[in-house]
């Protein structure tokens, strides 16, 4: 198993929580630094939000996969928590703005608590349509979609792909 992260305080993170049993490599995941074909699964979790080339991060998962291998993805379901939607603690029934199909980075938008961390670090805001077809324009082949968790407004999505 090998980890992956760009910020030197997750990596150190991790380094506490896993010890010598995770190879971490502190890394961009647009540019990583393996072979093509090197790794039978990828795993990205909430990544989509926090990059500004999401296409980019695919296409080296892709590209370090061996041919047939797997990706999942896990992530915030971008219809329900984002810079137009005010979703605290992904509770209740989301306030809707505008703004849902603005593709951008944000650190200011009606559903940003001031107090947060994306006011603070901000993130990057991908329309649930561009976000799967980010997949299929990558080269994946989709073979399961989920809205995880029995919430009338699900926080999360999950898709599972094959190069």
């Amino acid at each position: 198993m090998t980890g992956v992260d760009i910020s030197e305080d997750q990596f150190g993170l991790a380094r506490e929580r896993v010890g010598d049993k995770v190879e971490l490599v502190l890394a961009d995941a647009s540019e990583l630094p393996f072979p093509d074909g090197t790794f039978d699964a990828v795993l990205s979790a909430l990544t989509h939000t926090d990059v500004d080339a999401f296409e980019g991060l695919l296409g080296e998962a892709a590209r370090v996969l061996r041919k047939g291998a797997r990706l999942v993805y896990v992530g915030l379901h971008p219809c329900f928590i984002g810079p137009h939607s005010r979703f605290v603690s992904a509770e209740g029934v989301p306030a809707l703005h505008a703004g849902y199909r603005e593709r951008r980075r944000y650190r200011e938008a009606p559903g940003i608590s001031p107090e947060g961390l994306r006011a603070k670090v901000g993130a990057v805001h991908i329309p649930l349509g561009e976000l799967v077809q980010a997949f299929l324009d990558t080269g994946f082949q989709l073979e399961r979609f989920a809205e995880v968790g029995e919430r009338l407004y699900p926080p999360i999505i999950a898709l599972q792909a094959r190069r």
